[in-house]
């Protein structure tokens, strides 16, 4: 459908649009495909042909600019979600599955401002191995201030100088998926310039995301903007990009004595097939100490997948309630994963834990222990 469309010149039809806003971008066609077809790039295109081309229903028309307008921005994120936590009691009372499924997905607690998120440098303890930056992040900074925190923490314990840059802010992910490329590219530029003035200043060693989503689409800046004036910082950026699990596997990350604690790690799609790391995360979390398992279906989506949840509820649910009953089958004492979507995603559908698997490396090496498994304990 995509290929017609495009090969052909013609405008997006309803046709193609269904499915084309029915596919998660999961990435698992990309691992499996035996001629090594790019799709993430072909989807995104067609993402963005759709965008010019096609005049949605309103309804849909306000409901991505409301959270192309939202989400990338984390003070305006959490005054929605204060929002939405308030509404969330009447939710059964909204008539659109999409508004309800907005609602049912605000947190119970959404959690104070967290200042090491502000442009600043963390000193390594110790001799400096690294110096790195960190990306914040837009939503994770209004959904789960602990993920960075644990970050800072561990990387610092690791001889790691860790920088917080000035300008830096949403990675531009959300809003490339959604086809709107004006507001991804800006987005996108802004953290590159950030990120290039460290890199000519004193330099960095790594541009290090713990959030497996947004990795992707920073590892894919010399891609966009390749055709752009920024094409030679982009492809820098690019280079430099490294999801925080392949950073901590080339640091010197010490055994741990095993912890009696079994951890179900799901693999992000983001991180599986979108960057296709597999090993490390897994890897530190036996070194610190942890039993590991994996579901049944640890190459298959949860059903996060950007704003798939929210856009298409009926079908985020189905995958939802399936990953949940497979990660409960290995009978975990908690769930870990390296994405805030995924998190979020799998926690509504469980009394099992869920944390970053960052967050408990970060108690393995003696950081406070996450939030989600002291608050599950009597």
């Amino acid at each position: 459908l995509i290929k017609d469309m495009l090969e052909e010149g013609r405008p997006a039809d309803k046709k193609t649009i269904k499915h084309v806003d029915k596919c998660l971008s999961c990435l698992a066609c990309m691992t499996t495909c035996p001629s090594g077809v790019h799709y993430m790039h072909l989807v995104d295109y067609a993402r963005s042909y759709i965008e010019k081309t096609y005049k949605r229903p309103l309804m849909d028309r306000a409901l991505r600019w409301v959270l192309a307008a939202v989400i990338p921005y984390p003070k305006r994120f959490r005054l929605a979600l204060l929002g939405a936590k308030i509404g969330r009691p009447f939710r059964a009372l909204v008539p659109d599955a999409r508004l309800r499924a907005m609602l049912e997905m605000a947190p119970k607690r959404i959690p104070s401002i967290s200042r090491n998120d502000d442009p600043q440098v963390f000193p390594a303890k110790g001799k400096r191995r690294k110096r790195v930056a960190l990306l914040t992040g837009c939503a994770q900074k209004a959904l789960n201030t602990d993920i960075n925190d644990a970050t800072i923490r561990l990387l610092r314990r690791l001889g790691c100088e860790v920088v917080i840059a000035e300008g830096m802010g949403c990675c531009g992910a959300l809003t490339h998926h959604m086809g709107k490329d004006k507001q991804a590219h800006g987005s996108a530029a802004a953290n590159i310039a950030a990120w290039m003035r460290e890199v000519r200043g004193v330099g960095l060693d790594a541009v290090v995301i713990n959030t497996s989503g947004c990795g992707t689409t920073v590892k894919d800046y010399g891609h966009m903007f390749r055709n752009d004036p920024l094409a030679e910082d982009a492809a820098v950026i690019a280079g430099l990009a490294m999801d925080v699990s392949e950073l901590l596997a080339t640091l010197e990350f010490p055994e741990s004595a095993a912890k009696g604690m079994r951890v179900a790690y799901h693999a992000a799609c983001s991180l599986q097939h979108g960057q296709q790391v597999k090993t490390h995360p897994k890897s530190l979390l036996k070194r610190a100490g942890f039993e590991v398992v994996e579901p049944a279906d640890s190459h298959l989506c949860c059903g996060s997948a950007g704003t798939y949840n929210l856009m298409q509820p009926e079908i985020s649910k189905e995958l939802q309630a399936r990953k949940v009953r497979t990660l409960e089958a290995k009978a975990p004492d908690v769930i870990a994963a390296g994405n805030i979507g995924c998190m979020i995603q799998i926690g509504g559908g469980t009394d099992v834990p869920v944390v970053h698997t960052v967050e408990l490396l970060d108690w393995a090496l003696g950081g406070p222990k996450p939030r989600a498994i002291s608050e599950n304990q009597p």
